[in-house]
């Protein structure tokens, strides 16, 4: 640490004072063993302060894998000749979303690419029935994770029956973005949070670890989180995609994305924090709730055809994956899977404190 010891900066996190650029750059920096342990430490003492020893659970449904996009470092980018490419009909995917809800998760999240069938129709009608017909089948909040939408789809999206909205920014700085992101729009896509919590929904953002971004990049971004006033945060480790720009680009060390997450809920104490399935399968859920995380995401049902963002393939048909797996891992840990009850209170607060208008 530069200016202050470490144990003085995690003492101020700890006692719920705002951090500095520096603080956070330097936590985000730090890779001593003894120094790792106590920032892993704190990040899991503030996590059980505000949420207890409580984790949720989010279903997985990813409806689409055709994408308008060609983004450097996705699997499914339109020039990708080696994607498989599926769409799933609106009864399937409502039976999806009813058999996660059956299982137990406590959110289901309507995951899909930039497909032209649902982004290309008038008003975008289609996508708006997907949201509707599963909001009439189950009971539970949904999220939906569209991609880029225009202005005027998000009351209706949310009048649909989305609780939550997803769209990742990947990185907040706009040169990189330009370089994974080609031909898209930085300011639009920043604007679909806004938009959402606009129209009444949560929101989630989230960026990619070992892109090309710096340790200031990531600071940047933990900052730019708490001035979009989302509910949920996270961060995904890079993973190479077969016949991508980004093929040969090595994946970062996993302490990397760990260490992130610890500090992001040293400044984001009261949001949730993802620790996805869709990297290392269920190996990779310890590490990453020891670091602060507290939603289990991209937990998928076997066997019904679905792929994953980040890893297409990994554990999904050997069940590995699923919602009564996933219990049966969480029941060798030190946590307890949290009621519907208790996260639909949670989600019920925070809609309730929404600000009726957001700075841009």
């Amino acid at each position: 640490m530069t200016y202050e010891s470490l144990d003085d900066v995690l003492d101020r996190a700890w006692n719920g004072h705002p951090l500095t650029d520096g603080n956070i750059r330097d936590l985000l920096a730090l890779r001593d063993e003894d120094d790792l342990n106590k920032l892993f430490q704190t990040a899991r003492s503030i996590k059980e302060r505000r949420f207890g020893n409580k984790v949720f659970l989010y279903g997985f449904v990813y409806f689409s894998t055709y994408c308008r996009n060609n983004c450097s470092f996705c699997f499914y980018r339109s020039s990708n000749k080696e994607s498989v490419r599926y769409r799933k009909t609106l009864e399937d995917i409502v039976a999806l979303a009813s058999a996660l809800e059956d299982a137990g998760v406590h959110m289901v999240d309507l995951t899909m690419g930039e497909d032209p069938f649902y982004h290309g129709r008038k008003k975008n009608e289609s996508l708006i029935e997907v949201v509707s017909s599963v909001n009439d089948a189950v009971g539970i909040p949904i999220m939906a994770s569209p991609g880029v939408l225009s202005e005027d789809m998000f009351l209706p999206m949310k009048e649909a029956g989305a609780d939550w909205f997803a769209c990742y920014q990947e990185t907040h700085n706009k040169e990189l973005f330009m370089r994974l992101r080609p031909h898209q729009d930085y300011g639009l896509r920043f604007n679909q949070k806004i938009w959402a919590r606009r129209a009444g929904m949560l929101t989630e953002e989230g960026i990619m670890i070992g892109v090309g971004e710096t340790i200031e990049d990531r600071a940047d971004s933990l900052r730019m989180m708490g001035i979009e006033g989302v509910q949920q945060v996270r961060a995904m480790t890079f993973v190479p995609q077969l016949n991508t720009p980004m093929e040969e680009l090595r994946s970062p060390s996993f302490t990397e994305e760990l260490v992130t997450l610890a500090v992001m809920r040293l400044v984001h104490q009261d949001k949730l924090i993802p620790a996805s399935l869709d990297i290392e399968g269920v190996k990779g859920l310890k590490p990453r709730l020891d670091a602060g995380a507290n939603v289990i995401t991209s937990i998928i049902p076997p066997q019904k055809g679905l792929a994953g963002v980040a890893q297409h393939e990994l554990d999904i048909d050997t069940g590995e994956r699923s919602p009564g797996n996933v219990e049966d891992m969480l029941a060798g840990l030190s946590v307890t899977v949290a009621s519907r009850s208790e996260y639909q209170g949670l989600v019920d607060s925070w809609k309730h404190r929404l600000p009726q208008e957001v700075l841009v």
